[in-house]
């Protein structure tokens, strides 16, 4: 078979879908959500401590508390996913582990196995609950920032920017570390982390999603270790225990702003069939200096990106990752994340029919 006959037979199999990422699942919310024609839900987990504050959406109180000592219960899980279904949706999956669950595992400290033994939980409770994708990272919230400045974009838009030079003082020890860890440490905890997990999960029949470390600038910040900051360490990582029910929440910003062709990569995982889903955003630079973009700016052509996934087979969802602020915009950003899909499934769409 040559490469134009694998590439058709596999966009005959390609299911591009738009969801969306939302803490708060009241009502309102999930009506909104249903009337941009997205299909699926991540819900992201309510620790507001522990989330950017473009994400503290806090439409009603209808969400589902996920972290140390705050397992949902099949039930809950249960009530959650019904209440997304009634509105037309799908409850695919947890946004992301909290901080608070990873972070003794992380960092070996004691209590490591006690979150295992919550995780391993959760991830039963999911496969349970008929949810299955649990998306996850490996990087401490709050111990850098995230980003360092806002950036004006078009008509005013706000998106955020992040500039190495910025950081006070990125060589000294983030807060509350008594020293530096090494490379070799995080890799043996995270073994471990994967050795304990990817069984229950394969049992349960859930599917873990590792995120990039953002920024992925550095080989340490703070004293902290970023594995996830390459594509190298995303394959040595999917190798460290192989597991089909092991793959990548592949943020393309992230990527972008590794200054990674997008299609090289997205050809490189999806040929192994290793993407679960996909955090659509972009920025313009890369590290150590960029700032997010609208949807339909930055460094990577859009049409060009939906169109590989479409080529490689995708059968998953893609959901606007983080969204600039624009005029008119609510805590989670709605406007924004209103045309942030409204234009992906316009794409979508434009090339689902070949032109």
């Amino acid at each position: 078979m040559n490469r134009s006959t694998a590439t058709a037979e596999a966009a005959t199999d390609a299911n591009v879908r738009v969801g969306v990422r939302t803490r708060a699942l009241s009502k309102p919310r999930l009506q909104y959500i249903r009337q941009l024609g997205a299909t699926d839900i991540f819900v992201d987990h309510a620790d507001t401590d522990e989330e950017p504050d473009e994400f503290n959406d806090r439409d009603g109180t209808d969400t589902l508390s996920v972290g140390r000592d705050a397992i949902p219960t099949v039930a809950e899980l249960d009530a959650a996913r019904e209440r997304v279904e009634s509105a037309g949706l799908t409850l695919t999956g947890i946004q992301s582990l909290p901080y608070s669950l990873y972070g003794d595992i992380m960092f070996g400290r004691d209590g490591a196995e006690e979150a295992l033994d919550q995780i391993t939980t959760l991830v039963r409770n999911l496969g349970e609950a008929d949810i299955p994708i649990l998306g996850y990272q490996w990087n401490p919230r709050g111990v850098v920032p995230m980003r360092t400045a806002p950036v004006e974009l078009r008509g005013g838009a706000v998106g955020t920017g992040f500039d190495l030079d910025d950081l006070d003082d990125p060589d000294g020890l983030a807060p509350g570390l008594d020293r530096a860890y090494t490379e070799a440490e995080f890799w043996e905890h995270y073994e471990s982390f994967l050795k304990a997990v990817l069984p229950v999960a394969e049992e349960a029949g859930v599917r873990l999603a590792l995120h990039p470390v953002d920024p992925p600038v550095l080989e340490s910040l703070g004293g902290i270790p970023r594995l996830f900051r390459n594509v190298e360490n995303f394959e040595r990582a999917m190798d460290l225990v192989p597991s089909d029910n092991h793959g990548l929440k592949l943020c393309l910003g992230c990527f972008s702003q590794m200054g990674e062709d997008i299609d090289a990569v997205l050809r490189r995982f999806g040929e192994r069939d290793q993407i679960v889903f996909v955090h659509f955003r972009d920025v313009e630079g890369t590290v150590p200096r960029f700032n997010e973009t609208l949807v339909d700016e930055g460094n990577f052509d859009t049409s060009e990106a939906v169109r590989t996934l479409h080529e490689i087979g995708f059968d998953g969802v893609v959901i606007p990752d983080h969204v600039p602020k624009v005029v008119g915009d609510d805590d989670w950003r709605h406007r924004a994340r209103g045309f942030t899909v409204g234009y992906l499934r316009g794409v979508i769409d434009t090339v689902r029919s070949g032109n």
